[in-house]
């Protein structure tokens, strides 16, 4: 079934500002902001949501590892290219960005702590064991870091689930950062 996907012309009145907000900040209307306009209540949802994200104490290489951890295990085709380039704004180095997208070992222990127990959060529902949380703690997180995932994946959830649904053509900009997940997944 094919999603509406919106310009500032054809937008809902209440998306419009959004849209605009959009295009002065990236230039462009990337196409899940086209395709969140349909509903100005869940397009001004998810940008708060990654607004709020973006102002926890995480630093730009955990916020690409728990937006990534998610998009890759949610098999997202849009989400992982954009968050490379998106990783790459920030500074993220290639190798943290290759490993995520690869589900091969990130460069520190701390940042494979945080990638495991965000997966173990999407898989098991949050239901995660006393002794992943303890390991998540023992890498040196805490329960505002707990949180703070939770809030990612409430972000993420968002555009993942928007973007299998409506098949978001990946924005031109991201696709040479194409991506198809491995056969073999990450055992966390």
């Amino acid at each position: 079934m094919t999603f509406p996907s919106h310009d500032l012309k054809t937008a809902p009145e209440g998306s419009k500002p959004l849209l605009e907000n959009s295009q002065k900040a990236f230039g462009r209307l990337p196409g899940l902001h086209k395709v969140l306009s349909e509903s100005p209540q869940a397009f001004e949802g998810y940008q708060v949501l990654h607004r709020l994200f973006t102002e926890t104490d995480f630093d730009a290489e955990e916020m690409t590892v728990v937006w990534q951890a998610i998009n890759v295990e949610n098999t997202c085709h849009y989400c992982v290219p954009a968050h490379t380039g998106i990783a790459k704004m920030m500074k993220v180095s290639d190798e943290i960005s290759e490993a995520l997208r690869n589900e091969t070992a990130l460069p520190t222990a701390k940042l494979e702590a945080l990638r495991s127990f965000t997966v173990q959060m999407v898989r098991q529902r949050g239901f995660v064991e006393d002794a992943q949380l303890a390991a998540f703690f023992d890498a040196g997180y805490g329960h505002r870091a707990v949180l703070d995932v939770i809030l990612g994946m409430a972000q993420k959830t968002m555009s993942n689930y928007v973007n299998h649904l409506a098949e978001t053509p990946v924005d031109e900009v991201f696709q040479p950062l194409k991506w198809n997940r491995a056969e073999t997944a990450l055992k966390v």
